[in-house]
């Protein structure tokens, strides 16, 4: 869909910032244009909101965090209910934009609006239970806690999920009376501005405010005093870079970063629901491009060529790219120029250090496709994990299979990355399964499954794949601090 064939109501119709309950012209940052990636042209301009932007931004949601705070835990979940519902009532538009805007596949994005409304719904059913406790001090003493909200959350979003993110990412802070500031991403801004649209005037004024900017608008937010929190989903030296402009206000932080996640397939495995699982594990859908992908499958020596040729062979007939507003496409484009031109680094570095290319490896031959950022889904064999490749997120739709059969240098193989997000298992033996996910060091485990969340279970990394947990009870009481109260009696 080019941008002159795309449908009224679609895009958003305000192309100001959104905080303080009003839209506003970015003071100095101006206008830059964003792409839609199939074709590599301009769908319309987003504003750019740079220093000044973020402090009126962040001005405003200070100075409403008192009253919010003060709001009933049961009046703060109906606002956030009504947001969950204008979210579901919208979610075929909004899965259209983000498909013009990032690349993804619409019928795979249809799902988006409804799991943030989904987030949504969970933490407004949390909001009165974020509770503290009574500690016995013996007479004379009566001591309690209690959970306070933070202040003002900033909350950076990533590009591969644009309107899920920046809208289920309101509901924890929102829930536990914190004010919030998301930041879209700089790649596909379009429907967190819509979002502001649909759902920044249910909230009251500064409660809920929405920026759009590159790395310096993200950098003042977490520079900016009076952010108490920022949080980021994002790549592993993004995160880095937060974290330390965050260091210098002692501000905590919440990351969820990128991964070089392992699927393991054992001797007993299922061969046909483990070839599916390949497949569905590495998110070709999304080309790739999910921090949660599990980009290195290691197969067992006694089912690896057989599993690998039907991985082969189903692979381009499930995945094939194309137009992303096609509900038959099943595999859009990645998100920018500088994506594809990264993809290909990774394949040229994988083929220089002796890996074997086994499918895919290009870019698409259909003309229709020969202006936008596509690249067909790709695997290479024969990996060692001395190999770059093996060893660097990629965030495209480059999977490494490796043979193995030694269970120890496996898991020394598995966990010898410093990342650490999720993992998948696959055999159909219980005590297997429960030792290979003691063995596995990543903060979210599959077992015979792959790339599927759960609301209310805790996902989010160890190591260098991140800090802290979300769409779960812990990321509520992460926009929290614990006050303790002692009471002497008589």
């Amino acid at each position: 869909m080019r941008a002159h064939e795309i449908p009224s109501g679609i895009l958003p119709t305000q192309r100001g910032l959104y905080y303080g309950g009003a839209w506003h012209a970015p003071k100095a940052g101006g206008f830059a244009d964003t792409l839609n990636p199939c074709y590599n042209e301009a769908i319309t301009s987003a504003p750019v909101a740079d220093a000044d932007d973020v402090d009126a931004a962040v001005q405003a949601a200070h100075a409403a965090f008192p009253a919010w705070a003060a709001t009933p835990p049961l009046e703060r979940a109906r606002y956030l209910r009504r947001a969950a519902a204008v979210l579901r009532e919208h979610a075929q538009p909004l899965a259209l934009l983000d498909a013009l805007n990032n690349g993804n596949p619409v019928s795979a994005l249809a799902m988006d609006a409804g799991f943030a409304a989904d987030c949504l719904d969970y933490f407004a059913g949390l909001a009165t239970e974020i509770k503290g406790e009574t500690i016995p001090m013996g007479d004379g003493n009566f001591n309690y806690s209690l959970q306070e909200p933070l202040g003002v959350v900033a909350r950076i979003v990533a590009y591969n999920h644009p309107l899920m993110f920046a809208a289920a990412r309101l509901a924890a802070p929102l829930a536990a009376g914190n004010t919030v500031v998301v930041k879209a991403p700089d790649q596909a801004p379009l429907s967190t501005l819509r979002l502001a649209e649909l759902v920044g005037h249910i909230f009251p004024p500064g409660v809920a405010n929405f920026l759009c900017g590159g790395r310096s608008c993200g950098e003042a937010l977490g520079r900016h005093p009076l952010v108490r929190k920022i949080t980021l989903i994002g790549g592993v030296p993004t995160g880095k870079a937060v974290m330390k402009t965050a260091a210098d206000s002692l501000k905590p932080v919440l990351l969820e970063l990128g991964g070089k996640n392992a699927l393991i397939a054992f001797p007993d495995a299922a061969i046909d629901k483990l070839v599916n699982g390949i497949i569905a594990g590495m998110n070709f859908t999304w080309s790739g491009q999910s921090c949660g992908s599990t980009s290195r499958v290691f197969l067992h020596e006694s089912l690896h060529d057989q599993v690998l040729d039907k991985v082969v062979r189903l692979l381009p007939e499930r995945h094939r790219p194309g137009i992303p507003t096609d509900p038959k496409t099943t595999m859009g484009s990645l998100v920018s120029r500088a994506q594809l031109e990264k993809v290909q680094r990774y394949v040229d570095a994988g083929l220089e250090d002796g890996g074997r290319l086994v499918c895919g490896g290009k870019r698409p031959d259909d003309p229709a496709l020969e202006h936008g950022f596509f690249y067909e889904a790709t695997v290479f064999a024969d990996m060692q994990p001395h190999m770059r490749l093996a060893r660097e997120e990629v965030f495209g739709p480059v999977m490494s299979v490796f043979k193995w059969h030694d269970e120890d240098v496996l898991f020394e193989q598995v966990n010898g990355l410093e990342f650490g997000l999720t993992g998948s298992i696959w055999t159909q033996d219980l005590n297997t399964a429960h030792r290979a996910a003691k063995r596995i060091q990543t903060g979210y485990v599959w077992i015979n499954n792959a790339s599927q969340h759960f609301m209310g279970a805790a996902f989010g990394g160890v190591k260098q794949s991140g800090i802290g947990r979300e769409e779960c009870f812990a990321e509520l009481m992460e926009f929290t601090y614990t006050k303790n109260v002692n009471l002497r009696l008589g």
